[in-house]
């Protein structure tokens, strides 16, 4: 297990630092786009991110997460994957946009929507192919070329966006924006693959794209059911409460979103790794998969804690005085964050072939959120949605994780339930060392609090030797004795 470790650390930190640097780009465009473009015209964005990214689903259909774990088994397969893919990528392109067209001219929203979601969906169709080459790196565990591509593409938007308001432009120019970075990072994209890795071509093997589909299908589908209850939140909002409601809500929720992402490596370098143990160790698997638990919850927690407590400063310091009412949102919202943060489960599900039973948990997940939100968002607004969405992820979480029970693999619910208490009660301490402190400045509570949670963690002997003994490992390359 240790070698698997290292693994997982090199990759995970090949794409932790390219998120760190992408997301501190990424929040100063959210900042400043927010508040240059105002709370509506930063809901109308939000609206056509979110509308679109409902659809952009059906570029992929499970395909992404299906290539990855067939070509972490077997690279071989990496350019009859790639070769059938492509050809399925462009039908699927084609049929999606002209989704989105249909539906938005149906619903009846204004031009300049109309144009901005046109716009945005030319982005979604870009992303399709890149995250298609993303998908080989992954698989060929090379998470360095994916994250220089998100490098790239957030260094892109904020110069974008220093541009575009330096020349007065609305929200058409950013959502231009949007269309020109995401074509930008395509080419990017192919180029390594094609320098690194393997050549695209076109094959059309309808044999082939059968067994694909089938196997991709309940993939698709966890990840449609994921995307239509993490977005349709906003689109209910868009169309019961109007653009403010959205951008009081997105404001909040891009914040918790950027957080929860920051897990994304870890998981993204675990799941070609367990898909490997699936089929060599599954005692390395189950083994791996509690560790990584107990380490993403021991970030979590104390995020979440100290970002309900820090909410309001965080909001006026962001985005200004216009987004107060988004602090509400922050303080709900970020529990959903710390859900997703930790969704080993879900991750553990797909690497052993349980892609219906992930389907079957999401798709509960939307019906939950959907009738959330239709009772509580005609009168609580955009509180409703946030609560809504909070409850959905409890629902998630406890859902994957019986599946994974009932699939046979015995997790230590001892060891799980000692390390949430151990993680639980040193963030209780370190909140309540934040509250006695909230009126220092956030460039010395924030790191403190950090130092306060850590130092009451190791106290309450939250590392055990197995842990101290990984990360010596890591840390050393597994040179030392």
């Amino acid at each position: 297990m240790n070698n698997t470790v290292q693994r997982i650390a090199k990759n995970t930190t090949a794409l932790l630092v390219a998120q760190l640097i992408s997301y501190s780009l990424g929040f100063f465009y959210i900042m400043y786009t927010a508040r240059y473009l105002g709370v509506a015209g930063f809901g109308i964005l939000s609206f056509a991110l979110a509308f679109t990214g409902i659809f952009g689903v059906f570029t992929d259909l499970g395909l992404q997460p299906l290539t990855v774990r067939e070509v972490a088994r077997d690279k071989s397969l990496a350019s009859k994957y790639l070769a059938n893919v492509s050809t399925m990528k462009v039908i699927l392109v084609a049929i999606t946009f002209g989704l989105i067209a249909l539906t938005i001219n149906l619903l009846g929203y204004p031009e300049q929507t109309i144009k901005v979601v046109y716009l945005i969906a030319l982005s979604v169709v870009f992303h399709a192919f890149t995250g298609m080459f993303y998908s080989i790196f992954r698989a060929h565990e090379k998470m360095e070329y994916q994250s220089l591509g998100q490098i790239l593409n957030s260094v892109l938007l904020l110069s974008g966006a220093f541009f575009l308001i330096k020349q007065g432009f609305g929200v058409i120019g950013f959502a231009s924006l949007h269309s020109l970075v995401s074509a930008i990072a395509l080419g990017y994209s192919f180029v390594v693959c094609v320098w690194k890795f393997v050549l695209p071509k076109i094959e059309i093997n309808f044999g082939f794209w059968k067994t694909m589909i089938k196997q991709a299908l309940p993939f698709g589908l966890t990840i449609l059911f994921f995307s239509l209850y993490y977005r349709i939140d906003m689109v209910m909002l868009s169309m019961m409460k109007g653009n403010e409601a959205v951008g009081w809500y997105s404001a909040a929720h891009r914040l918790v979103f950027t957080f929860a992402a920051i897990s994304g490596p870890f998981l993204g370098s675990f799941f070609p790794v367990t898909s490997r143990l699936y089929q060599s160790s599954k005692e390395a698997l189950i083994r791996s998969s509690e560790r990584a638990f107990g380490y993403l919850l021991m970030i979590a927690l104390p995020i979440g804690l100290g970002t309900t407590i820090l909410a309001s400063r965080l909001i006026s310091l962001i985005y200004g005085a216009e987004y107060i009412p988004s602090i509400i949102a922050l303080q709900i919202l970020i529990w959903t964050g710390v859900f997703i943060f930790v969704d080993v489960f879900g991750n553990l599900l797909g690497s052993i072939d349980k892609q219906i039973e992930m389907a079957k948990v999401s798709g509960i997940c939307l019906l939950v959120n959907v009738v959330l939100n239709l009772l509580l968002i005609p009168k609580y607004s955009y509180v409703g949605a946030s609560i809504a969405t909070v409850i959905t992820n409890i629902v998630g979480i406890f859902g994957l994780y019986g599946y994974v029970v009932r699939s046979g693999y015995q997790l230590s619910n001892k060891f799980l339930l000692k390390k949430i208490f151990k993680v639980a009660t040193a963030t209780i301490i370190m909140g309540a060392y934040t509250i006695s402190f909230q009126n220092v400045s956030l460039l010395l509570l924030v790191p403190s609090s950090a130092m306060f949670y850590f130092l009451s963690f190791y106290l309450l002997k939250g590392f055990d030797s197995e842990d101290r003994e990984l990360f010596k490992k890591v840390f050393t390359g597994g040179n030392r004795r």
